[in-house]
């Protein structure tokens, strides 16, 4: 009764489908006005008790991009290390698009939180699931543009705070590349570099309880 029509669900299923985890990009500018399009679509992300606790920080200073992609090279070179066996193969992967990308947004955890009760008493963690869903709602409105975007997780978030003068009880918790690029890849980078592959559906859908899947009739 309230679908959309055939061609609108199949734009939607695409694009989803079509989403990538970007780290090659090329320099030019993302427009004022697709760049505000991206964050009113993350703006929009549901949020538990309606607290919306995602802040976005731009970073257009060079310098200050430039710190930012040291800070992140750094824990590079940490977690290869805490790795082991795999660090050569870790430390051959493209992990950042920090100095090529056309925009830089720290996405940051809001200050005083601690007031929000709604939906978070025996579940805190929720203020950053409401996070997660506005980065998503960002990074499917990005590829609908023509946009990559990049989640960088490779930082010390106290380090980063600091830098960026966030709150002591905010915290940042993404660095976003979004730019433009030559070509989406066609599978995940990481699947096709050999890091990992998704798992099939029927392997994490369970029956009524854990470790149960349904049985075929």
């Amino acid at each position: 009764m309230h679908s959309y029509n055939e061609q609108d669900k199949a734009a939607i299923y695409r694009v989803i489908s079509e989403r990538r985890d970007m780290r090659h990009f090329r320099p030019e500018a993302v427009p004022e006005a697709v760049l505000h399009r991206l964050l009113e679509a993350a703006h929009c992300a549901p949020s538990v008790g309606y607290m919306q606790p995602w802040r976005f920080i731009r970073i257009r200073d060079q310098a200050l991009r430039h710190t930012i992609y040291q800070m992140v090279e750094e824990e590079r070179i940490a977690t290869a290390k805490a790795l082991g066996e795999r660090d050569d193969t870790f430390m051959r992967l493209k992990v950042e698009g920090i100095r090529e990308c056309g925009e830089v947004l720290v996405v940051s955890l809001m200050d005083q939180r601690q007031s929000h009760i709604f939906g978070r008493r025996t579940l805190p963690e929720m203020d950053i699931a409401s996070v997660a869903c506005a980065i998503q709602n960002l990074w499917l409105a990005a590829r609908a543009e023509g946009l990559g975007v990049g989640w960088v997780s490779l930082f010390e978030p106290e380090r980063l705070g600091q830098l960026l003068q966030i709150p002591e009880d905010g915290k940042a918790i993404a660095i976003l590349c979004v730019g433009y690029v030559d070509n989406f890849y066609p599978k995940p980078m990481l699947e096709t570099e050999g890091w990992a592959v998704r798992e099939s559906l029927a392997h994490i859908i369970y029956d009524n309880y854990w470790g149960h899947h349904n049985s075929p009739s």
